[in-house]
């Protein structure tokens, strides 16, 4: 039968292909078969995590205080009994034995079990116990992590087919590494906004996703035949013969413009009145920038370090972050890496034992916030950075920074990093330039006096909507609520680049607003030069680029600023875009 869902669309690309089924818990777990003579090993890891979970909830039951309230014990006492329970651990085991599952995958596969059955029960309470078995699930996971951060030589990562679009309640941050080289058609979660970073890593693979659509988890089944619709937000399921044949004509045109693009690969990014544009690409990981080269970008307006920090329990040490720095700038001969430091929070979480999720993980210790709280491991980080600057243009990045006393702390350990430096006579550039992410409202009512202690701005609209709209940006129930063109984001960011271009600093925007080829020619004519984006974006707005004249734009910029209500912006949007320039 023929169904759809609808949702929010991540790009307006099309895919069409078979579904996969992501399993509720664990994500990023490896998928590979052990071999025969490795099954009796793996099953005792699997047995050794398993063991270690039911000991430390036995520990957890006898420490409780006496006045500790019931609901504790209760909790404790339901975990440990699955913990113990054949379903689950039997379950695991014969994954393991007979078809030769990975620990980490046999794992997920019976916790996915699971929670669909709790999922069918008609009573509440039973329906709800799911969260239980996934949260056991989740620590037994961690523990086997601990004991096997590395698969062996011999582990084969899950290999997708080019026509695989994954089906997931939610993909967190962390998860998402580990399909950013498969070969896949697309993305669906049950949750998610445009903005989340689910949506963000779709983009920079270049994939079409729809995000948001509330039950696609539940409903769709594996291998069904798949389409879905990024520019509407709509995903087909089992979709018949026409609808089929419609959208593969439809694929083909999209792939054919695509082509297209790569012709304007070392071209200068001019706008038709002479106005020089620098257009950067965003990364999370070294690994991605051969994307960045292959499209000549300007150099790397964002790098996300926190994603160096993933999927593990141990942060990685000053070395390690170092030669990472290292060979992004020595990859991109000379020109600017803008590395932002660890902006860890929110919907990206640390795995190492001492990190404590915040009540509102969103306005909790987040970004420099976090830093600031561990002086120890943002000195690490900071002399990193420092010590890479030597081997080519990096610029450093402070996001989150809400006032001019948070940038003087931030400030007083990057002066503290150089001088151990000096102490060490290990070389750095000692005119790395230093910015701050524009991403709280505070922000931009402060920004001059924050100018003079910094050498650029980077506007992060992703958090600055967030945050401005009080709309949590990963939530899908208020997705519908986050608006990147609401009239208060826009007098913020305009206020911003002004602001910034008059103190003579540089201002670039790197949240999803600048790979936005709908929204460029409003930010030519805000005044901005400076754009970073997911690599995947970069031709397709370097194109709008060249067909825009920034003159032109600055009287329909303002126009738009003069609107008070959505439908207003929209229109003027409609029609700056359906001008032939």
């Amino acid at each position: 039968m023929t169904f759809s869902l609808h949702g929010i669309g991540v790009s307006d690309k099309i895919a069409i292909g078979k579904a996969h089924l992501l399993a509720h818990v664990s994500l990023e777990a490896q998928h590979y078969l052990v071999g025969v003579d490795a099954i009796v090993s793996e099953t005792a890891r699997f047995d050794a995590a398993v063991k270690k979970v039911q000991n430390e909830f036995t520990e957890l039951r006898a420490g409780l205080d006496s006045d500790a309230p019931h609901e504790m014990s209760a909790m404790l006492d339901v975990h440990s009994m699955i913990a113990h329970d054949e379903m689950l651990v039997q379950a695991s085991r014969d994954l393991i034995s007979q078809y030769r599952y990975n620990a980490e995958w046999a794992l997920s596969e019976q916790v996915n079990e699971l929670v669909e059955q709790f999922e069918a029960f008609e009573d509440d309470y039973l329906r709800e116990r799911k969260q239980d078995v996934m949260q056991v699930g989740t620590r037994i996971m961690r523990a086997l992590r601990e004991k096997h951060t590395r698969v062996s030589d011999q582990a084969k990562p899950q290999v997708f087919e080019h026509d695989t679009i994954l089906v997931a309640h939610d993909i967190a941050p962390a998860d998402m590494l580990q399909f950013k080289d498969r070969a896949l058609a697309g993305f669906i979660t049950d949750l998610g906004g445009t903005t989340s970073h689910t949506a963000i890593v779709a983009r920079g693979l270049g994939v079409p996703a729809v995000v948001a659509t509330g039950q696609a988890r539940d409903l769709i089944r594996e291998d069904e035949w798949l389409i879905i619709d990024g520019e509407n937000g709509v995903v087909l399921v089992n979709p018949d013969d026409l609808l089929m044949n419609h959208y593969r004509l439809l694929q083909v045109e999209q792939q054919t413009q695509q082509a297209g693009l790569a012709n304007l690969v070392g071209q200068n990014t001019l706008t038709k009145d002479g106005r020089e544009i620098k257009l950067y690409a965003n990364i999370e990981l070294p690994s991605d920038v051969d994307k960045v080269r292959d499209v000549d970008a300007d150099g790397i307006g964002l790098f996300r370090s926190e994603f160096l920090f993933l999927n593990r329990t141990h942060l990685p040490d000053e070395n390690e972050q170092f030669e990472a720095y290292k060979s992004v700038a020595f990859a991109l001969k000379g020109k600017p890496v803008t590395i932002r430091t660890l902006d860890i929070g929110a919907d990206k979480s640390l795995s190492t034992d001492d990190y404590v999720v915040s009540p509102n993980p969103a306005l909790g210790l987040r970004a420099v916030r976090y830093s600031l709280a561990r002086p120890d491991m943002f000195l690490t980080q900071l002399r990193a950075i420092l010590r890479a600057s030597a081997y080519g243009q990096i610029k450093l990045l402070l996001p989150m920074i809400s006032g001019v006393e948070q940038l003087r702390a931030a400030l007083v350990l990057i002066e503290q990093a150089r001088e151990q430096l000096r102490e060490a006579n290990i070389p750095f550039d000692t005119r790395m330039a230093i910015g701050v992410m524009v991403e709280i409202p505070s922000a931009v009512l402060v920004l001059s006096s924050l100018l003079p202690l910094i050498d650029f701005v980077s506007i992060g609209t992703n958090d600055l909507t967030q945050y401005t709209l009080a709309v949590d940006r990963a939530d899908a129930d208020v997705a519908h609520l986050y608006n990147e063109t609401h009239p208060a984001v826009l007098e913020l960011i305009a206020r911003t680049i002004i602001t910034a271009r008059k103190a003579k600093k540089s201002v670039s925007v790197c949240g999803e607003m600048a790979g936005d080829t709908k929204l460029t020619r409003l930010l030519l004519g805000f005044g901005l030069r400076e754009f970073s984006m997911q690599p995947a974006q970069i031709l397709a707005v370097k194109s709008r680029v060249m067909n825009s004249s920034a003159k032109k734009m600055r009287k329909l910029a303002d126009a738009v600023l003069e609107c008070s209500e959505q439908a207003e912006i929209r229109a003027c949007l409609k029609q700056i875009n359906a001008l032939n320039m």
